[in-house]
């Protein structure tokens, strides 16, 4: 049985802001529902290796090791300011256009993986996370955190696509109005940027 507290966890964590969440926002407000879902889709599939490393115990390197954790920190770092410079950009995650230079479904979807995949801090939290809510007599603790693991990427997707198609939702009363996508833009970026300063001076 899944505890009530997993689940209230669980939700507190993938509701908040992060990189995930600002990436499937920009692809509904600037393409639509369709491709919020495929960023959701992406952002989520992303958690994945964090929750492989967690289970198999890789995490623990990242946490002991300062050179790991430092290596793959500041590439999470440089992947961020990347996405900010792009957001910025008329063909960047908020280009509303629909010509051939908007990005494809595989491409929205790698980046989605990369956002995510490039934070060294997601697997050090399933680390500590997942375990708590596996009982110390279970007989198939590896089961369990499975179980769990695949729980909360469900909930993850959910969430992401409500995030997403509420800003597609929102589209129309964006695109149709220049200087408030110009916002939009800069405001998406400055978020990139304050996301990556936070995992810059990021602790093991």
């Amino acid at each position: 049985m899944i505890s009530p507290e997993f689940l209230v966890t669980s939700l507190i964590v993938v509701a908040s802001p992060g990189t995930g969440v600002l990436y499937t926002l920009a692809a509904g407000l600037s393409r639509g529902s369709k491709a919020s879902v495929v960023a959701a889709f992406g952002s989520t599939i992303g958690i994945v290796p964090h929750m492989a490393a967690a289970i198999l115990g890789l995490a623990a390197l990242l946490h002991t090791s300062a050179v790991a954790f430092q290596t793959f920190k500041y590439l999470g770092v440089a992947y961020l300011l990347y996405m900010a410079w792009k957001t910025l950009g008329e063909r960047g995650p908020l280009s509303v256009d629909t010509d051939v230079g908007a990005p494809s479904a595989l491409q929205m979807t790698v980046t989605g993986v990369l956002i995510n995949i490039l934070n060294p801090k997601l697997s050090i939290f399933f680390l500590a996370f997942l375990p708590q809510f596996v009982a110390t007599n279970d007989p198939h603790p590896l089961g369990r955190m499975v179980e769990l693991s695949a729980i909360f990427m469900l909930m993850t997707f959910v969430v992401f696509v409500i995030y997403g198609l509420f800003a597609a939702w929102l589209r129309d009363h964006v695109i149709t109005r220049p200087r408030v996508l110009t916002w939009m833009r800069r405001s998406f970026a400055a978020a990139f940027v304050a996301l990556s300063a936070k995992l810059a001076t990021a602790e093991r």
